[in-house]
């Protein structure tokens, strides 16, 4: 199986990478300065790529059976980058003939224990709305296309020093004291490639 990940560079991106690796896939990592990454992995296609352009998004997806999203832009505007991207992967990818895609999710966009989106239940903090609010434009940009998506997001957060353990479950609700390293995220994301459960659906995990 061959897949794409845009974003490849993160360490939510770095991490799918090594678990499609792990499962014997065949990678194209997209970043967007290979230059910067020298330290990929050497038996994968590192190419440049601009996840907000449909057609650098159609260039790398072609020939790929699947796609992954972690690719973020701290540089500007969340809301301007999310959905710029999303618009761009359900073009490109619709373009490349590929209708499946995996994207790294933020759970303050995803239902809490109320019901709610986690981001409006009382006593959350809300320092970061604004990138929440663009991410939440980005997931309805993906609802309005034909793609067919899962959006996967860790229940909590991410225990950035977390070891593999090898196991991961899929949370009821998001709840913001929850953890789970990239590395058993990634078992998460790659399980949504290799074998969907969920189709035009978001996740939570932990």
């Amino acid at each position: 199986m061959d897949i794409v990940v845009f974003g490849a560079g993160g360490r939510a991106g770095r991490q799918a990478v090594a678990e499609a690796r792990r499962r014997g896939l065949q990678v194209t990592a997209v970043v967007r300065d290979p230059a910067r990454h020298r330290d990929l992995p050497s038996d994968i296609r590192v190419v440049a790529g601009d996840v907000t352009d449909a057609v650098s998004v159609e260039r790398a997806a072609a020939g790929q059976d699947a796609a992954v999203s972690a690719a973020a832009d701290l540089s500007v505007p969340a809301h301007d980058f999310f959905t710029a991207s999303s618009r761009a992967l359900a073009t490109g990818l619709a373009k490349a003939g590929v209708r499946r895609l995996v994207v790294v999710g933020l759970s303050s966009v995803l239902p809490g224990a109320s019901g709610a989106a986690l981001m409006d239940e009382p006593g959350y903090p809300n320092e970061y709305r604004s990138f929440s609010l663009g991410h939440l434009a980005g997931l309805d940009e993906l609802r309005a296309s034909e793609l067919d998506w899962a959006y996967v997001a860790p229940a909590g957060d991410f225990d950035h020093d977390g070891a593999r353990t090898g196991r991961y479950r899929i949370a009821e609700h998001g709840d913001p004291a929850s953890r789970i390293g990239y590395a058993d995220f990634a078992i998460a994301l790659l399980d949504e490639i290799e074998e969907p459960r969920h189709h035009r659906a978001t996740v939570s995990v932990q």
